[in-house]
């Protein structure tokens, strides 16, 4: 049996058209336009490619869009007075400073001075603590574009066994926060696995989702895996390039040996990859809709 294949390219494409008529109502009947700037410093050739979609795709969704460039060399004092700039801007409800910032920066003083309500990455302490609560605003982007994967494809979240491979505060740790919550689209039993854990393949072959963001290549491999299980690969690893110069990317599952075991599985490339961005768009529309004391759901 060859594993169904869960596209994160078709799903976010369904997500971006139900924004794109969430703008149009909000701007009919509301007045009100979503608008995310988009820090960056310096020329960074990836962080310049990941912001020039970001604000494409913002544009295609109909928001007010600003991308502010700043020189490698700008100060943190200026970069704090510029975020300080955009909480207080009226017409922008949702502030991204894109990673990694210069050394001579201290990401954390930076990310930690967004409005937590503007916080569209997800990653403010406030937002993080409401996630662990279970009273979120805001998801981050990765983990929310795994959690809708699961859920737009009809698969079963409420009492399954998840383990999580991976505890990054960008990934592992706020799926597994999400998932565990007393909440619609959760409710599982969660396992973080990581570095330490003592015999991995114990824990994911009991796994009915197992979610992979180790941030190495064949972390997993079909022996681990139980048959019909519903495997999310998260990691993005280049191994390459083809005479043409475009990247060789593979994930952190053995995917041509697991979709073979597995009931349902993500590719890499097209799979959590294109979710990332799309959410990022969900969250500034739910920014939006907070500032005006609209209800979210």
């Amino acid at each position: 049996m060859t594993a169904r294949i869960i596209s994160g390219k078709d799903i976010a494409a369904q997500i971006r058209e139900e924004l794109k008529n969430e703008v149009a109502l909000l701007k009919s009947k509301q007045n009100i336009t979503p608008g995310l700037v988009t820090i960056l410093v310096g020329d960074n050739p990836a962080s310049v490619s990941y912001v020039t979609g970001k604000q494409k795709t913002a544009h295609e969704l109909g928001f007010h869009s600003i991308q502010d460039t700043q020189p490698a060399d700008i100060t943190e004092e200026d970069m704090l007075k510029l975020v300080d700039k955009y909480n207080k801007d009226k017409d922008i409800h949702g502030i991204l400073v894109q990673l990694p910032l210069p050394k001579h920066i201290n990401e954390n003083r930076v990310l930690y001075a967004i409005d937590p309500d503007k916080d569209v990455d997800g990653f403010h302490p406030v937002n993080v603590g409401r996630i662990m609560i279970g009273e979120a605003r805001f998801f981050p982007c990765t983990p929310y574009g795994v959690q809708q994967m699961l859920v737009r494809s009809g698969i079963p979240i409420e009492g399954a066994d998840v383990v999580v491979v991976g505890r990054s505060n960008i990934v592992g740790k706020p799926i597994a926060m999400m998932l565990v919550q007393k909440q619609k689209h959760a409710n599982a039993t969660v396992t973080i696995c990581h570095t330490r854990t003592k015999n991995l393949k114990e824990h994911t072959l009991r796994a009915d989702i197992l979610i992979v963001a180790a941030g190495v290549q064949n972390a997993v491999t079909a022996d681990m895996v139980k048959p019909g299980a519903v495997v999310i690969d998260v990691g993005v690893n280049r191994i390459g390039t083809t005479a043409e110069g475009k990247a060789i990317l593979r994930g952190d599952v053995d995917f041509d040996a697991v979709k073979e075991i597995a009931g349902a599985i993500t590719p890499v490339p097209g799979g959590v990859g294109p979710m990332t961005i799309t959410m990022l768009m969900l969250n500034t529309v739910r920014a939006a809709k907070l500032a005006a004391g609209l209800p979210l759901e």
